[in-house]
Parts: C-alpha cells; sequence; structure tokens
C-alpha cells in the first residue's frame, strides 16, 4: 500500500510515523468480502467479550450502585425496588449492543462512502501497532479530536480494518431520537448519554459504574470526546472533565494497575459541515439530527473532500503522569463504593491532564496547504495576485515548518501546481479571477438586503477561518508575543515587565480561545521568545528583545493573525460600555452583541466579520467572567450579567494597545 512519511522539524532526527492509505485496498478489492471477512481482534488479558446483557447485570448488581440507590431512597421516601427499576430503565436508554452484524453493514456502506467522499484516509501504522499492544496490557480510552459528524463512524472502521477491538463509544441522545440509524449505532457500538443531568444522582450513578465496568473488565476500548461536542471552529474547545474523572477514578481506587489514554488526532483536508458550522456560529440554529436530514445529505456524495490523516498518538500511562502527583493512599480511608468527590490534588491532575491531551492532539493534527493559503487571504480579505498568494504561501510554509508544524506538502510537485490543486478543491471558498484570487460570497438568488448581503460574506470568512483555526496552535505563542511587542512599544531592557505583563494578559484573556495548559504562563513566554530569535525574527543582545530587519513580515502576520480575536473582544467591551441595558440576560447577551457588530460593519467602523461569531462572543463574556469585570446574577429563572464599566473600559484599553501597568515578575529566559 502507499506510504509517505512526514517529518518534525522540531527535531531533525525525529521522524514522524508513516501512513498508510486504507482505502488503496478497497479501491482494488471487494467491499462485501471486506466487511464479511473473519475479525478476531485480541482482547485485554485474553478476556472473552462480554454480552450486552451481562454487562448490563453486572452494573445493576454493583455495590457502588446499590449504595446510591438506598440513598436516593431514603431521601425521596421511595422504596429501594422502585428505585432499582428506575436505574434498570436508564440503563437500558443508555447501554450499547454491539453486534457484529449490523458492524459487518457499517463496513461494507461506509467502505462504499468514503470511497466516494475521499481521495485518501491515511492512518500512521506504527501507532496502530502501539494501540495493539496497549489494549491487551491496560484497559484503553481512545481519546479523538472532534471536527466532525464523521468523527466516531471514521474511528471504529479503522479498528475495525485493523482487527482491533471494537471501541464503545459516548454519543449525546440527540442520536438516539434518528429511527433505524440510533439503533443502527447503538448496535455498532455506541451508549447514549443526557447532554446535561444536574444534580440527578441516580442517573449519575448509573452512568459511571456503567462505563467504570466496561473499563474494570477491558470488555472494549472506551472513546469520547475530550472537548464534548464539534468544534465548529475548528479551534480546540475546552476540556471537558466529567468522563476523564470516571474513567480516571479505578486507577486511583486501585482496582485496575495502569489506564492508557490515546490521543488520537483526526484532520481533514476539507471538512464536511464547513458552511453548516458558518452558520450556526451566525445564529442559524443547528438542524436537529435525523433520519430524513441524514437521507438529504446524501448531496455531499457527490463532493470531493480530499485527504483525512488520522494520527494514533503515543498511549499515556496514567501511572506514569500520577506519579508524584497524586497521593493515592487517601483512597484506602474509605469503602471503595461510597462515591466521593475528587481531592483538590486529584481535580487538579485530572485537568492537567485533560489540557495535555488536546495539545498532544494538536501537535500531530495533520496540515494541509489550504491552511496557509487561508490564513494568508483573511488578512488580505480585498484579494490577492496569484503569483503573490503563492510566494506567501512557500514563506509561510517556511516558517510552519521551523514552528514543527506536522504538514503535509507534495514533496515533488511544484508549488504552482499545490497552491491552483489546492484552490480547486476549496473552490467554493475562493476562486480566481484573472490573476486574482478572493474568497466566494455566496450569489443571491433575488435583491438582498445589506444585512443579508453581509450575512453572506461572513459565511464565506468564517468558513475560511476554520481552515486558518487549524494552524493557531502552532503560531499562538509567538503571536501573541509579537502583538505584546507592539503594544508595549519598546523593547528595552526596562519595559519587560511590561511586555511580560502583556503576554501575560493576552494568555489569560484568550484562554477559553486556544488551548493554553493552566500555569504556564511563563514556560509559554519563553517559548515565544526562543522561537521568534530561532527564525531571525527578534534578537536579544544582553537580553533585550529587538526586531531584526527581516522579522518585521514575521511579526507584522503574527498581529494580523490574532486581529480579528483582538477586535472580536474590543466589540464585546465596547457593547458592555456602551450600549448594554441595566437587566441584560445572558440569554440576550449574544442577539445583541451580534446585532451592535451587524451596525458597525454596515457603518464602516468594522471591517472584521469574525466579531460575528457566537462562539468568540461567548469565550469573550468567559474571559470578562474570569476577571470579574461582568457578574452573573441569578434573578428569578433568568441568569442577568452585572457590569462593571470601569473593568470592562480598562480591558478595552489594554487591548486598543494600551500597556498594563500592574507589576509583574520578570519571565526566565
Amino acid at each position: 500500500m502507499a506510504s509517505k512519511t512526514l517529518y518534525s522539524q522540531r527535531d531533525p532526527m525525529l521522524k514522524r510515523d508513516c501512513f498508510e492509505d486504507i482505502l488503496e485496498e478497497r479501491r482494488n478489492s471487494s467491499d462485501l468480502k471486506y466487511a464479511l471477512r473473519c475479525y478476531a481482534p485480541v482482547l485485554y488479558k485474553g478476556v472473552t467479550p462480554c454480552k450486552a446483557n451481562m454487562l448490563k447485570n453486572i452494573v445493576l448488581q454493583s455495590d457502588q450502585l446499590h449504595y446510591v440507590i438506598n440513598q436516593v431512597s431514603q431521601e425521596s421516601g421511595e422504596a429501594p425496588d422502585i428505585i432499582q427499576e428506575e436505574a434498570s430503565v436508564i440503563l437500558e436508554e443508555m447501554a450499547h449492543r454491539l453486534q457484529i452484524s449490523t458492524v459487518r453493514c457499517f463496513a461494507f456502506a461506509l467502505s462504499k462512502a468514503f470511497k466516494t467522499l475521499f481521495q485518501h484516509v491515511c492512518v500512521n501504522e506504527e501507532g496502530i501497532q502501539r494501540l495493539q499492544q496497549a489494549i491487551q496490557e491496560h484497559p484503553v480510552v481512545l481519546l479523538p479530536s472532534h471536527r466532525s459528524y464523521m468523527d466516531f463512524l471514521l474511528m471504529s472502521y479503522i479498528l475495525y480494518t485493523y482487527d482491533l477491538a471494537l471501541p464503545v463509544i459516548a454519543a449525546g441522545m440527540d442520536f438516539m431520537g434518528m429511527k433505524f440509524v440510533g439503533e443502527m449505532l447503538r448496535m455498532s457500538g455506541a451508549f447514549f448519554i443526557r447532554r446535561s443531568f444536574g444534580g440527578d444522582k441516580l442517573y449519575w450513578a448509573v452512568f459511571s459504574e456503567y462505563v467504570k465496568t466496561m473499563l474494570r473488565n477491558g470488555f472494549a476500548p472506551i472513546e469520547f470526546f475530550l472537548e464534548g461536542t464539534r468544534s465548529r471552529t475548528c479551534k480546540s474547545l475546552t476540556p471537558k472533565l466529567g468522563l476523564l474523572n470516571i474513567v480516571i477514578e479505578p486507577f486511583f481506587k486501585g482496582e485496575v494497575f495502569d489506564v492508557n489514554l490515546v490521543p488520537v488526532s483526526i484532520s481533514y483536508e476539507r471538512i464536511l459541515e464547513e458552511s453548516l458550522y458558518a452558520r450556526e456560529l451566525l445564529g442559524v440554529p443547528k438542524p436537529k439530527e435525523s433520519t430524513s436530514g441524514l437521507l438529504k445529505a446524501r448531496r455531499i456524495l457527490s463532493e470531493d473532500y480530499g485527504s483525512i490523516h488520522v494520527y494514533f498518538g503515543q498511549p499515556v500511562s496514567v501511572r506514569s503522569l500520577a506519579q508524584g502527583k497524586v497521593n493515592r493512599s487517601t483512597y484506602n480511608l474509605f469503602p471503595r463504593h461510597i462515591p466521593r468527590k475528587p481531592m483538590e490534588e486529584t481535580q487538579s491532575f485530572v485537568n492537567d491532564t485533560a489540557y495535555r491531551i488536546v495539545r498532544l492532539q494538536e501537535d500531530n493534527m495533520v496540515l494541509k496547504p489550504w491552511v496557509l493559503m487561508a490564513s494568508l487571504l483573511l488578512q488580505n480579505l480585498e484579494g490577492l495576485e496569484l503569483s503573490v498568494l503563492t510566494e506567501q504561501t512557500v514563506w509561510l510554509r517556511g516558517l510552519a515548518l521551523s514552528y514543527a508544524a506536522f504538514l503535509d506538502w507534495p514533496d515533488q510537485a511544484p508549488t504552482a501546481k499545490v497552491v491552483s490543486s489546492s484552490l480547486a478543491l476549496h473552490r467554493g471558498l475562493a476562486c480566481v479571477s484573472g490573476d486574482r484570487v478572493s474568497l466566494v460570497v455566496g450569489e443571491p438568488l433575488g435583491p438582498v438586503t445589506p444585512e443579508e448581503a453581509l450575512f453572506n460574506r461572513a459565511v464565506s470568512v468564517l468558513s475560511c477561518a476554520s481552515y486558518r483555526n487549524q494552524v493557531l496552535h502552532v503560531f499562538l505563542r509567538p503571536a501573541m508575543l509579537a502583538v505584546a511587542m507592539h503594544t508595549a512599544a519598546s523593547s528595552k531592557k526596562s519595559e519587560w515587565p511590561g511586555l511580560y505583563n502583556c503576554f501575560s494578559f493576552l494568555w489569560d484573556m484568550f484562554s477559553n480561545d486556544f488551548i493554553l495548559c493552566p500555569g504556564d504562563t511563563v514556560q509559554d513566554f519563553e517559548e515565544a521568545c526562543y522561537l521568534l530569535v530561532k527564525t531571525g525574527a527578534v534578537q536579544m543582545p544582553q537580553q533585550d528583545i529587538v526586531m531584526t530587519d527581516i522579522g518585521q513580515p514575521t511579526l507584522s502576520f503574527f498581529n494580523g493573525l490574532l486581529e480579528p480575536f483582538l477586535q472580536g473582544y474590543q466589540v464585546v467591551c465596547r457593547y458592555l460600555c456602551e450600549e448594554a441595558s441595566e437587566g441584560l440576560t445572558e440569554k440576550q447577551y449574544i442577539p445583541a452583541v451580534r446585532s451592535f457588530a451587524v451596525k458597525l460593519i454596515l457603518a464602516g467602523n468594522l471591517r472584521c466579520y469574525e466579531v460575528l461569531s457566537s462562539d468568540m462572543q461567548k469565550n469573550a463574556l468567559a474571559a470578562l467572567l474570569r476577571m470579574d469585570a461582568v457578574r452573573k446574577v441569578k434573578v428569578a429563572d433568568q441568569v442577568t450579567l452585572i457590569v462593571n464599566k470601569m473593568a470592562v473600559n480598562s480591558i478595552d484599553d489594554i487591548l486598543g494597545g494600551k500597556l498594563p501597568t500592574q507589576k509583574a515578575l520578570l519571565a526566565r529566559l
């Protein structure tokens, strides 16, 4: 089978895993034979597969669940038998019913679909071999990135292809409502959980015991998305800790020797939902999952979505990670079956682990040339000459590689051909007219209002931004330092505390928009300095930071990269200070900010369409809440936002280029 190798530039001697295109064999052999082939995966320490009914019985008879049932019975006054029956109903609604016949049907259907949709589906075989070994040694938790509905189908398809144990997959209840398809997913290994269950003690007990039973017994790898939901922006989302807490707890309690966490990075050259995501970010309601909607979506089969790269990372041992960080002996002070809230050191460990796993996902994302081109086009919304775009893409490629980007660039193809093929694949987003490349704006069917024209333009920009966002993790830290240098407007040693202050402020401000590991501010500042020096953008004579003659294009690009986020947060600050009413509710906030931004754009006072993104607006509010510039107060059934206008104005000033005045420790360099 065809394979190719990508290299990490962080260490010239470090070789990336080889990729194999698993569709190549599918194109040259029978899909029916593939689906019906002998499937005999090796399981954890030789255990035999567990039937769904047996698994449910183990859960219902567990000491942990009986303890909670008795608790709920005492609190509610209901008989334990009635509570036990409720638990049984919850488990029946939740549990998977994996059947190999259904898996084979999916294998056949997905082979047909993938060959139509994608040119290649590339998998790192060394990662597969590591996973195969890990599954036999300890319970395994698969943690894929989440950018598309396709992710969990793709994961099961790959494991079936390589004769690995199929995972049981945490899925939202939305899918269960899909006639026929919901049950097909259940019989392929999906178990369904409610999006939120608040203080429902019984539901939580059934859910957590179900997951832990599967993990303790090693019946199958467990799979869930750390981000909780699909990222509509293609940036990594802040990790959710609920399920991670559950799968790590058996190790803390000594019920398993170790747990292997396997980060999986799924990279799409072209995302199936790109325009759907853009519309959702602009306030168009997300379509409800339905079988009829799935059938209507068949038209996507006529499109070309390029390649997918799936990188199975090195298994991460929870035992090794916890060494010296968590004192497990404290878990021996209480009976194992009594539920307890995680201790502070445990919660800190789980939070740190979650961030590290998402960073590993980011590091192993395979980037295509289009993400570089999209980054350049978004800083030149009026368009670029094709020759200039080609020249700048080559320059940006070199910069990305020097920063250890995992870039898939055809080695033998001329640069002009690489650029033209990328434009052809993404012709719905960018077009060449004459010798000029510009973003495509959907053609209206008739006369449109200025607001509708603005909406069409915003869809194009946000769709393009979803590709630029895929490379942000590579450039983020030096970009924040570039913005800090621009803001501090000084490179003298005496101003370094101000420069670090500014970097630290941006780090804190954007920690909902990007994956910035808690406590890593100084380390990230040092990394930013190192990378800018490495590529010659700055020099550090006697620990001054000085921009070099050749550094201007790099620093200018980095400033432009973060400009939409700076402007977006400033618009939120302006709205809260100038327009927000006293009784602004949390539900009113996003429509109101969007309306305010629309007015600014239509009046010619704002050119940044990304400000209209609900994701950016939510993250800006989260930052202001964290910084105590805004507070939430519950009044009746509504949550009202209380704005400290002085604090918000101060933040707006800093974002606009005024240096923070508070003292800060000097970063080590």
